[in-house]
């Protein structure tokens, strides 16, 4: 009955490269992305809504391209990842984390990209409608919920009054070999 935002972040702050035996010749970025990101991480977002779990936010990556054990990197780069409530909008996420980089780093380069916002659709007819679908077909009594990933569903609500999500159970999702289960494809054709 609805999906979390997502909004992807881009981090790169820039030094000077130099021997590790003569750091005053040196800007070793890493001593201002450090920051950055232990300053990200320590923020509570929120403790979930009635219809969502709390936000999150997740360091995916961290890359400075130095095989020297001896050299300050040039440069100091982060990627990160928050799947967001309805208690958020991308716009004011991404507003902190350019503020909370300026901060520790004001010349650093953030590219944020927000690839959807939250949004819900309140139990009611449709979800009833739907509900009584599956219970029908499957015999089971669908879960009203909101997890998962990003979808399609992020487009279709700009012009859809209400939006739910219907589909197999998935629970190899990203892994090797994901899957579902082959007996699920009938039974979402007769659900449909």
């Amino acid at each position: 009955i609805g999906r979390r935002g997502r909004l992807n972040a881009w981090i790169t702050v820039n030094g000077a490269q130099g021997h590790v035996a003569y750091p005053d010749r040196a800007d070793n970025p890493i001593r201002r992305l450090i920051p950055i990101l232990a300053a990200l991480q320590a923020r509570h977002l929120d403790s979930g809504t009635d219809w969502f779990t709390p936000s999150n936010l997740e360091i995916t990556d961290m890359e400075v391209g130095n095989p020297a054990t001896n050299v300050i990197p040039a440069q100091a780069k982060a990627r990160l990842n928050i799947r967001f409530n309805d208690s958020h909008r991308g716009e004011d996420l991404a507003a902190w984390i350019r503020e909370t980089v300026a901060a520790h780093a004001p010349s650093a380069d953030v590219v944020i990209r927000i690839s959807g916002e939250a949004f819900l659709t309140e139990p009611g007819p449709l979800s009833t409608l739907v509900s009584k679908a599956v219970e029908a077909e499957t015999g089971r009594t669908p879960d009203l919920s909101t997890t998962g990933g990003t979808s399609d569903g992020r487009f279709i609500k700009a012009i859809a009054h209400e939006l739910i999500e219907l589909g197999p159970v998935n629970a190899s999702i990203h892994q090797i070999d994901e899957h579902i289960d082959l007996a699920a494809i009938p039974q979402l054709s007769a659900l449909y």
